[in-house]
């Protein structure tokens, strides 16, 4: 079993406006690439963290002929719910629940360094629709959040063992966007979450998923009898299948 709670720390900038690059690792297509997929670890991982768990699940590589794989690493910071030790955390949190408020400080700042890479995929020639998001536990939050707060324009967006806070700032956009008449133009979600998840409860990534649902969003929600707070071959294998969906060759 992959632990997503360790620490590691590589790095910390006490000034965060002055955070280095985030550090990637780009997994080339072996055709011609035309679409892009964004892959966020779990907190306290790496970007080679899950390329490797990816790989030790599947027996393989996790990659697609013609997309572009990104693995992205968060920098070290004080993590509240650790007593403020160091960790690669996307964001930082109040207490590990979904009742509280969340810390959008740092929720915000990691989501605009994100943009940053997505826009150079952009500029680079790769426009959003040809772009998928998405992510394991906090990943996946920050994937959420991403999707449908700032790059609505996405192709789709995924988040395995992920939660969002009940008042998350997540489901003000998505009521924006409803009273705008644009929600059925929002991202396309894939979820997956195990009923035997002892850290991010089942019904805490339920809770989200059918709220999506309700406010009219197309939702593709996977659960496994058996699974904790890991990945399986199974739900990889349906995640592979929703991307080329999402993204087929062309």
């Amino acid at each position: 079993m992959h632990v997503l709670f360790s620490i590691s720390v590589v790095f910390y900038v006490e000034n965060m406006s002055a955070a280095k690059r985030i550090a990637t690792i780009v997994v080339e297509p072996q055709k011609r690439h035309t679409a892009t997929l964004f892959f966020f670890h779990g907190s306290g991982d790496t970007a080679n963290g899950i390329k490797d768990w990816l790989h030790s699940v599947l027996g393989k590589e996790f990659s697609f002929p013609h997309i572009k794989l990104v693995f992205t690493s968060a920098p070290p910071r004080p993590y509240t719910i650790y007593g403020g030790q160091l960790s690669t955390i996307w964001y930082d949190r109040f207490k590990f629940s979904p009742d509280v408020p969340e810390h959008i400080e740092s929720l915000d700042y990691m989501c605009q360094q994100i943009s940053s890479l997505i826009e150079e995929e952009v500029s680079n020639g790769t426009p959003q629709n040809r772009i998928a998001i998405g992510g394991i536990s906090m990943g996946g939050g920050l994937a959420l959040h991403l999707g449908y707060r700032f790059h609505q324009d996405v192709a789709g967006v995924f988040a395995l063992s992920s939660f969002l806070n009940k008042d998350s700032s997540v489901y003000q956009s998505i009521q924006d966007a409803n009273t705008a008449g644009s929600v059925s133009s929002l991202p396309p979600l894939f979820a997956c979450h195990g009923k035997a998840d002892p850290l991010v409860i089942y019904d805490w990534g339920k809770k989200y998923v059918d709220n999506f649902t309700a406010a009219g969003i197309s939702t593709e929600f996977h659960s496994f009898p058996n699974l904790a707070h890991e990945m399986m071959e199974d739900e990889l294998n349906l995640l592979q299948d929703w991307v080329m969906k999402r993204l087929p060759d062309k």
